[in-house]
């Protein structure tokens, strides 16, 4: 099993900057890739980013060249750099593990609010 504590999330004006941390522990050497997910009131869940342990990303088109997913390997520790900021970026993100045994395990999740 592998548990992530999300933090960093908070209240903020449009335009501005908040940074994700997701911290990894238990059975991390299984993990093949990590990403950001988020979901807002009444939508679906939807990826925001990811790394892979190679460290390819990929990001959705709606946070591209705002959002930068990155990963501290001594830390186990996964991050979000949000710049730039938009109301409708506005939702509870998570943070997503998978491992090489196909599971995926989340984060309780994050409340990012961005006023207009």
């Amino acid at each position: 099993q592998v548990q992530l504590v999300e933090s960093g999330g908070g209240l903020v004006q449009a335009g501005g900057s908040l940074r994700l941390s997701c911290a990894a522990s238990g059975n991390i050497l299984r993990i093949n890739a990590m990403g950001w997910y988020r979901q807002a009131p009444g939508k679906q869940r939807e990826l925001v980013a990811r790394i892979t342990s190679a460290g390819s990303t990929n990001y959705a088109d709606s946070v591209k060249g705002r959002f930068t997913i990155s990963r501290d390997n001594a830390k186990n520790t996964v991050y979000l750099q949000m710049n730039s900021l938009k109301p409708e970026d506005t939702a509870v993100y998570y943070c997503q593990a998978s491992t090489v045994a196909a599971t995926t395990n989340w984060g309780q999740g994050t409340q990012v609010t961005v006023s207009s």
